[in-house]
């Protein structure tokens, strides 16, 4: 049994940790912070969560955080990084499910985050928390990057392609729609139901935050630089990403079933990777409350361009669910300890 702290427990990741580490049979939730909730029991907030969080929210402090074997940020952008090198020093193992320890360039983080990084030595050191990936890396990892939603949902849809050296890199597409949730909770204008509802729009398209992450973990696939065009759009829905995938591939010699099974081979020992059968069109409801992310492909008029349709919830695969993944790597649980939930229908 470890004990596990998350810092900013209010949150729709935090509180999506909590639901999954409340029934994980090696993690005992020791330390939930909150500032602005600093003395509220988890379950006068959640009553979801009576009986399973017997825990009051707490202000962050790195000495009650250092009782932890193990301690998540559910922080906006900027938080673990002030905080985690204390933490490591200690002795504690960080899972970051922000932004802070993704990118490897301190430079290129600030340009895209707006601000100098706290402790740019850590960057090297921090793995990237795409089991798929970096399974073996995350095992012996101090610090984990938890992959954004939009990242994981895309790189996991191109790297089969990527890997094999089997698509144009020069002329990649994403076009990816995610629910409101993936903009965090709270009050703000553009989130409100009478604002999204019966109401669909692409943003950022010009250049979003996330960009940098994806180009580079499709650079480390191909061994190569990437050219990659990705749109993210805001649909009236919770929870959910779907990312449409356009790639060239190389040749013509390369049929739908040649590029059926490599998918199947690539992801055949991966337990929340789903290939679906040929001619599927994955829906995000078929995820919704799962670690799941399922795929499918498409070669129209059998020509040359492929379309990878690849969904996950944004909260599970794309942030809570997955940073629990990486936890169980990092501890030598079971992977699939504590994510065996099935996908909520309808």
């Amino acid at each position: 049994m470890i004990r596990a702290g998350i810092v900013g427990g209010t949150g729709y990741t935090g509180v999506e940790l909590l639901r999954i580490l409340a029934l994980h049979p090696e993690v005992e939730v020791a330390v939930v912070t909150s500032r602005a909730d600093a003395g509220l029991s988890v379950d006068a907030l959640y009553p979801s969560l009576r009986g399973v969080i017997d825990v009051v929210f707490s202000a962050p402090d790195v000495d009650a955080l250092s009782s932890c074997e193990v301690v998540f940020f559910a922080t906006p952008n900027g938080t673990a990084m002030l905080m985690a090198k204390v933490l490591l020093e200690r002795g504690v193992k960080v899972i970051d499910l922000s932004a802070d320890f993704r990118l490897k360039d301190a430079a290129e983080w600030t340009k895209w985050y707006g601000m100098e990084h706290a402790c740019p030595e850590l960057l090297e050191e921090a793995v990237y928390g795409l089991p798929e990936v970096n399974r073996e890396a995350i095992k012996t990892a101090r610090l984990v990057a938890n992959p954004g939603c939009y990242p994981t949902s895309v790189q996991l849809g191109f790297l089969p392609l990527l890997e094999k050296g089997l698509v144009d890199v020069n002329y990649l597409i994403a076009d990816v729609k995610s629910g409101v949730s993936g903009a965090g909770r709270k009050a703000e204008l553009a989130m409100l139901m009478s604002e999204t509802g019966e109401s669909f729009k692409a943003y950022a398209a010009s250049g979003h935050r996330h960009l940098p992450e994806i180009n580079q973990g499709l650079r480390n696939a191909s061994g190569s630089s990437i050219n990659l065009t990705f749109v993210p759009h805001l649909i009236p829905m919770i929870r959910g990403i779907h990312a449409t995938l356009y790639a060239q591939v190389s040749h013509s010699k390369v049929s739908l079933n040649d590029l059926h099974v490599l998918y199947e081979q690539r992801y055949a020992n991966e337990p929340f990777v789903d290939v679906m059968p040929s001619g599927s069109h994955p829906d995000t409801r078929n995820v919704r409350g799962s670690n799941k992310c399922q795929i499918s492909i498409h070669q129209p008029q059998g020509g040359q361009m492929v379309v990878i349709l690849s969904v996950i919830d944004n909260l599970v695969k794309g942030a809570a669910g997955q940073a629990v993944q990486n936890m169980n790597l990092m501890f030598g649980f079971p992977e699939d300890q504590g994510l065996k939930t099935l996908a909520l229908y309808p």
